[in-house]
């Protein structure tokens, strides 16, 4: 086994929560509300009530057919060598690919609301050194570091929730369910891809957990309790920006953040809501791109990951600024190709694979 380290449940826990948010913070709010307007906040129910448990008993009934194996490992168990080789490389590809857009918002964000004379390559270089660091230590340093900052989390983003209270107008929910339900279940489709089933690279960790009966309960307690704050931060954004404003930003909870006014005295604190994203979506570059070199060096029967690891770096910066010539193309291509991409590997491929080996064992 290349990965040594082992980790708990709760810092399973802590680890699906933080990635589970991930980027999802700054963008649900603006697709959701982009196809089901004021009622996002309904979307974003339907999906927590129903993805966390379609996602968490698949990804956890297959691990139960092969406990020890990753995902591209038992993908050749249950494939065959060559159709599983196969499929272990369209995974590992996906979980680059992911990491590509990760980097790329990370880029286009810190260039166009924080830091928009700093070249975006500057700022892509230096997040993925830190992001080489952490794939290097490996999963164990991972998830004390996650566990580390959860509280942070926690803090800023209960403090985000108090401030904004003032800012609320409840007409901007009415009217509730114009145009039924079918725009409802439309906003779902990008909650439920980028939130519960984009993360498939979970699977990839799952051998890894030293308490096996316990994986159940953290995934899905991770899973519901970032669902949760996801609708929050979606219903917020709809009740203080209005929808029309929420499906027109890019980031509208970073706009939201700077709503925030206390008495003339607290305000623009934006930096709040920044900082809870870099949290979240450190942790979930770290987690895809740890995955991608981890799943690659098992396909390719390696001893160890890490010589994959800095070239792999190097090669994540070019192909992320040549996978999008702008900001607008990269936020039309999420919006209306990704979500039916994650789709497929986060829960079609799985679910063809724990059918397969179900089958394989009767």
């Amino acid at each position: 086994m290349l990965e040594k380290g082992k980790i708990g449940s709760r810092q399973l826990t802590i680890l699906v929560i933080l990635y589970t948010i991930g980027d999802s913070i700054l963008v649900i709010p603006s697709i959701v509300a982009s196809e089901a307007k004021q009622n996002g906040w309904i979307s974003g129910i339907f999906s927590v009530a129903i993805a966390p448990l379609l996602v968490v008993f698949l990804y956890d009934a297959l691990r139960k057919c092969y406990p020890d194996l990753t995902l591209v490992e038992y993908s050749q168990k249950i494939l065959g060598k060559w159709l599983g080789i196969a499929i272990s490389l369209l995974f590992i590809s996906y979980f680059f690919i992911t990491t590509a857009t990760y980097l790329r918002e990370i880029g286009d964000f810190m260039t166009s609301q924080i830091m928009p004379d700093t070249p975006i390559q500057v700022i892509m270089f230096l997040f993925m050194s830190i992001v080489l660091m952490s794939a290097r230590l490996g999963l164990e340093p991972l998830a004390r570091s996650a566990e580390i900052l959860f509280p942070f989390v926690v803090i800023l983003l209960s403090s985000f929730i108090i401030l904004l209270l003032p800012e609320i107008k409840f007409q901007n929910l009415q009217p509730v369910w114009e145009g039924g339900l079918k725009p409802v279940i439309r906003g779902s489709i990008p909650f439920i891809s980028f939130s519960f089933i984009e993360p498939v690279a979970v699977l990839m960790i799952l051998p890894f957990v030293s308490q096996k009966d316990r994986i159940r309960k953290s995934l899905f307690v991770g899973q519901l309790l970032a669902g949760s704050v996801l609708i929050i931060i979606t219903m917020l954004a709809i009740l203080v920006l209005g929808a029309d404003v929420t499906a027109s930003e890019i980031y509208p909870s970073y706009k939201l953040a700077k709503k925030i006014n206390i008495a003339n005295f607290l305000q623009r604190l934006e930096a709040i809501l920044a900082i809870i994203w870099f949290i979240t979506i450190f942790i979930r570059v770290c987690l895809f791109f740890y995955v991608t070199v981890l799943g690659l060096a098992q396909t390719l029967k390696l001893q160890d990951y890490r010589p994959l690891v800095f070239p792999f770096g190097m090669i994540l910066i070019v192909f992320t600024l040549i996978m999008a010539p702008n900001t607008v193309y990269y936020s039309n291509f999420i919006s209306d190709i990704w979500p039916f991409y994650a789709m497929t590997f986060g829960f079609l491929i799985p679910l063809l694979l724990l059918t397969i080996a179900k089958v394989q064992k009767k």
